[in-house]
């Protein structure tokens, strides 16, 4: 550890850029920027709980789900990459028993009694829910877990589908990690403690792909075929060498207030499967899905056929699309990605809600999208969908006219180009 004010003088004379480099953007711009940023992110947690502390610095990256939407909570499987967005958290081990935590841009402090560390509803939705879950699941695991003074700062679009709460639990169970537990908890277990968190305590039926994503870090296919223990594998992934960018763009319609919605769509697959005897749909041979349609309609109903559907389709894509990264065929990668995009708006159908018309974001993003491609590189929604972000797949010929579209219809700033950022959640300090 060291301290905070020796750290602040180490990242303006430069000795963190390489890792900044890693983890944002290797140019001079991008790592000037970082160093600001931590520096500013130390000097406010000094403000607050003093400048002589010792302190480690904790960075998780957010995710962008590439293939397999809504997929996870039933068994699927799912692709997705970490990006170069992400959570810092300034730490200080402390004395007593209570973890205190302020983020940038929120005026309240997050104050968590460690003997107290039971699921209350009255907490759902906050982010004192899930520290406290985190450190519910450390003691539940017979690992360690103590007091913390914490400074977060977060540039994770926050509603906007990449998963700011994810980083957020992930990060909270990195320091748990690293300051208590000598770092032996693995980034899969990380993940599922942040899900636990997320489940029990925060109140939201989350799966567990945005967790191991973040925890994880580079482009990765999970099976969830076991959620106790699923199946992590590394995708090679380079979009950069083919030209192509990333581009996520805000839709300005925060996604935070639609919980019932992701809900829903959980419920509907898991009744599609029971009238075939099983649980979730992994268990049912599509096949034997297909010959019985006529029968999910009538019992669980229409909704929940077509999205039965879009789940068993979505799996067969992931494979497809792990098989086309491997071999280094983007054009066919490109065309996977957006065919997964039209079966979450067509089929999955959470490309808005039915309840709220008005309100549709996320298809003017994608009609805009396509007339720009012309059927080059791929549009799809962005995380749970309904509202908050669109991704596409950009080629470098068409990027400032793709981006300038996207900042004309949704405002300056809706617009980023991100990189996949090949590290997880990781101590910087």
């Amino acid at each position: 550890m060291t301290k905070a004010r020796l750290a602040v003088s180490d990242i303006r004379k430069g000795a963190y850029d390489e890792i900044f480099k890693t983890l944002y953007w290797p140019d001079e711009k991008t790592v000037s920027q970082q160093r600001g940023r931590y520096a500013g992110a130390i000097d406010s947690f000094g403000r607050h709980y003093g400048e002589d502390r010792d302190i480690s610095i904790y960075s998780v990256p957010g995710r962008v789900e590439l293939c397999g939407n809504h997929t996870d909570h039933n068994n699927g499987v799912v692709l997705a990459s970490a990006v170069n967005i992400d959570i810092i958290a300034v730490v200080s081990k402390s004395l007593g028993g209570v973890i205190r935590l302020r983020s940038y841009g929120f005026a309240a402090e997050d104050v968590v009694d460690l003997d107290e560390l039971s699921p209350d509803e009255r907490e759902f939705g906050k982010s004192s829910a899930i520290i406290r879950g985190v450190a519910a699941a450390f003691r539940d695991r017979g690992g360690g877990y103590g007091a913390f003074d914490a400074y977060t700062t977060s540039d994770v679009l926050r509603g906007g589908g990449l998963s700011s709460s994810a980083a957020f639990e992930v990060c909270v169970g990195s320091v748990l990690n690293g300051e208590y537990n000598e770092g032996r908890f693995d980034a899969v277990t990380l993940g599922m403690i942040g899900q636990y968190a997320e489940n029990k305590f925060f109140g939201k039926p989350s799966g567990l792909m945005d967790q191991i994503t973040c925890s994880v870090g580079g482009t990765v296919s999970i099976d969830f075929e076991d959620h106790a223990s699923p199946r992590v594998e590394k995708v090679p992934l380079d979009l950069a060498s083919r030209g192509v960018y990333l581009v996520v763009t805000d839709t300005k319609s925060d996604h935070s207030d639609l919980t019932e919605e992701y809900g829903a769509i959980r419920r509907e697959m898991e009744s599609a499967a029971a009238c075939l005897g099983k649980k979730y749909l992994r268990a049912v041979e599509y096949e034997d899905f297909k010959s019985r349609i006529a029968d999910v309609r009538r019992s669980a109903g229409d909704r929940a056929t077509v999205r039965a559907i879009h789940f068993f389709e979505e799996c067969r894509r992931v494979r497809e699309a792990v098989s086309a990264a491997k071999d280094g065929d983007m054009p066919r990668w490109l065309s996977i990605i957006g065919e997964s995009g039209h079966s979450s708006f067509e089929f999955n159908q959470n490309a808005y809600c039915v309840g709220t018309p008005e309100r549709q974001g996320i298809p003017v993003g994608l009609a805009v999208s396509e007339a720009i491609l012309g059927g080059r590189g791929a549009c799809r929604l962005q995380g749970g969908g309904f509202a908050g972000a669109i991704q596409a797949f950009v080629y470098g010929d068409l990027l400032d006219e793709y981006c300038g579209a996207m900042r004309s219809v949704f405002g300056d700033g809706a617009c980023r180009v991100l990189n996949v950022r090949a590290r997880g959640g990781i101590r910087i300090l």
